[in-house]
């Protein structure tokens, strides 16, 4: 299978400008994002999607590949998508799975790809999936930047929310606090499809993309992770991702490269 991750990023964050390029240990956070998804031996290859020239002639001197992508794009899905389809037109190649991975998660470990695809390959018929794993603290389980959800018994999603879901103020304080995590991987298709859906209500309430599939009646299988991973979308998530990247093993082999 042809297999390929693109990792969408931009300059322009409304609530951390320039976040990709600020550095992490010497290297710039979306350098780290790449280095590590480049690590998955389930990908056939690894893309940096994106509409500013700093990032882009960032990767390409670190000998990765890049995709000018443009500029009007709100969602990360429209921008992997117009990179996908350029980069088939470019190779000949179509591609089978495209797995999104957020520019903002410079410790994503590379055996997340594969535990997000491996449904996908084992049933035809799922067409997205999503990593999920525990919150462990109630700060964290109550932090809007954290989107969460609730799942079924066959582990597809039934709601995501930013908001601290399911309650804890009906007496049960003991719940399920999981959260999503951005290894997303799309069928081709899907994709292509999923982006030509119209933003749907709930989407907009909650800010939360994955639930437009879901008010389209589509499913979202949800995939357990036990890797520890951290978002940046602050200068405190920063120097947060900062001291736990001085400790993390899997930038000790990739550091020199």
């Amino acid at each position: 299978m042809n297999i390929i991750s693109i990792i969408p990023a931009r300059m322009g964050s409304s609530r951390f400008p320039g976040k990709p390029m600020k550095d992490i240990l010497g290297m710039p956070m979306i350098g780290h994002v790449y280095k590590r998804v480049k690590m998955s031996k389930t990908l056939s290859e690894v893309y940096i999607a994106t509409c500013d020239s700093e990032i882009y002639d960032y990767i390409e001197s670190i000998g990765g590949k890049a995709v000018m992508t443009s500029d009007c794009h709100e969602r990360c899905s429209d921008r992997c998508a117009e990179a996908m389809l350029k980069i088939e037109e470019e190779t000949g190649e179509k591609c089978d799975i495209m797995v999104m991975v957020q520019g903002d998660e410079p410790l994503t470990f590379p055996q997340m790809i594969d535990e997000a695809v491996a449904p996908m390959i084992e049933d035809k018929s799922v067409l997205i999936t999503n990593l999920v794993a525990d919150i462990d603290t109630l700060e964290a389980f109550e932090n809007p930047n954290e989107v969460k959800v609730v799942m079924d018994k066959n582990n597809n999603a039934l709601y995501f929310s930013r908001e601290p879901i399911p309650s804890r103020k009906k007496g049960i304080l003991e719940v399920p606090m999981k959260k999503q995590v951005c290894v997303i991987p799309f069928t081709r298709d899907f994709l292509l499809q999923y982006n030509q859906m119209e933003p749907t209500p709930l989407e907009i309430i909650e800010s939360v993309d994955m639930m437009r599939i879901l008010e389209n009646g589509d499913k979202v299988k949800m995939c357990d992770t036990n890797y520890i991973t951290k978002a940046v979308d602050t200068k405190e998530d920063l120097e947060q991702v900062q001291e736990m990247m001085k400790n993390d093993e899997l930038y000790k082999e990739y550091k020199c490269q």
